[in-house]
């Protein structure tokens, strides 16, 4: 029974925590899917900050916080480590995983109160170099 129990708990957690790696048409294409505007500006903000890998998990930061998951979302403000909260009430958990919804409403909120400059990959490598996505049907 233990061993059953211990499988199930096992599968949940893996479930729970898969990551994807998109490619740059395959990012385009589930933004579009999603409602986004700007689609070469996210594709950009995207791989600057986590090389279109749901998976990474940046810092710790100088003030000692984290950045989760695709957008690089910074559990200062955003999300919560293990429990919901922060601006978007979320657990920064959830900002991991291969579904990019919670993450990409999360980032939507951000946009909107800070626009791209809330993002530092954004400032660095976006301002005037945006990617060509004409191959990507979007």
């Amino acid at each position: 029974m233990k061993v059953l129990l211990g499988v199930a708990i096992f599968l949940i957690v893996a479930e729970s925590t898969t990551a994807k790696v998109f490619t740059r048409c395959e990012l385009a294409q589930e933004l579009k899917r999603q409602g986004f505007n700007q689609i070469s500006n996210w594709v950009c903000l995207i791989e600057a900050e986590s090389g279109r890998n749901t998976a990474v998990k940046g810092g710790p930061n100088n003030d000692g916080s984290y950045d989760w998951g695709l957008y690089q979302i910074n559990d200062r403000y955003w999300c919560v480590p293990g429990a919901v909260g922060g601006d978007c009430r979320i657990t920064c958990q959830n900002l991991l995983t291969d579904d990019i919804t919670v993450a990409s409403n999360c980032a939507k909120m951000i946009w909107n109160r800070h626009g791209w400059t809330a993002w530092n990959g954004w400032k660095a490598k976006c301002q005037g170099a945006l990617p060509d996505l004409s191959s990507c049907g979007v």
